[in-house]
């Protein structure tokens, strides 16, 4: 059983995501471990892209910072290296946009990135119609690709989609970018709901998830709970970083 199921033997699951190289890169893995040690189960490491075209401002603003401070696709999978030294075991998986990933060289990409202890892979822009190469350069290392679903996705492409998705359902909560929101949104247990008839895989849900009592909720109908706005604005809005992602993580934890 590899990390990423063991992970998802005992849901809902925690899922911060935080970007390499914000505020910094030394701050930045610092920050990654801390999540992992106070309540985390699994984290998005974000790989910073000049067109997010997936992401709101928070994210945006922060990833901005880390290509402005010179990080690269080849330091985020460093950065994944250097939690394993330091003995971070839940799953990682790198988040990220397809230009970079090709202008690495896909094969490349997926070689190094595994060798570093990469659980797995999330690209918002590469459409799983489009997936094709990467997929199968992942499947030589048994590395899922894990597929997003939205509320606007229709019936037929979403049991195409669920049905040969690997790791876990990404399921978007709302129309629309990354972003906090004043309440979960209405429906949330219809589309889950939706989700479950073509897959047996687990559903996390992410966008839109503010606060711990939202997490909390979101966790009584889904296998597992992805927050990135509220984790980054509240780590990088914090003059000791390292600190601030262990209350969040001790806050938003849903394994007690």
């Amino acid at each position: 059983m590899n990390r990423l199921q063991t992970a998802f033997r005992r849901p809902p699951i925690f899922m911060p995501y935080f970007p390499v190289g914000y505020p910094d890169l030394p701050a930045s893995i610092d920050v990654l471990e801390v999540l992992a040690r106070n309540g985390a189960d699994l984290i998005e490491v974000g790989l910073s892209f000049s067109d997010p075209l997936a992401d709101g401002p928070v994210i945006q603003q922060a990833t901005q910072v880390a290509l402005q401070n010179g990080v690269t696709t080849r330091d985020g999978i460093a950065a994944i290296a250097e939690l394993r030294r330091r003995g971070v075991e839940i799953p990682l998986l790198l988040m990220g946009y397809y230009n970079p990933i090709l202008a690495y060289g896909l094969r490349n990409f997926v070689r190094d990135a595994v060798q570093a202890g990469a659980d797995g892979f999330i690209l918002p822009d590469l459409p799983p119609e489009e997936a094709d190469e990467f997929r199968a350069l992942l499947d030589e290392t048994q590395t899922p690709l894990v597929t997003m679903l939205a509320p606007t996705t229709s019936d037929e492409r979403m049991e195409r989609i669920a049905r040969r998705a690997q790791g876990f359902i990404y399921l978007v909560s709302v129309t629309g970018v990354t972003g906090e929101r004043s309440q979960v949104t209405s429906g949330l247990s219809d589309l889950i709901a939706r989700v479950r008839r073509y897959t047996e895989i687990p559903v996390c849900v992410g966008f839109g998830i503010s606060t711990p009592e939202q997490a909390a909720a979101v966790g009584q109908l889904a296998d597992g709970v992805i927050v990135g706005s509220a984790c980054v604005r509240a780590v990088g809005g914090s003059a000791d970083p390292v600190q601030a992602a262990a209350e969040f993580a001790q806050k938003y934890r849903l394994r007690r």
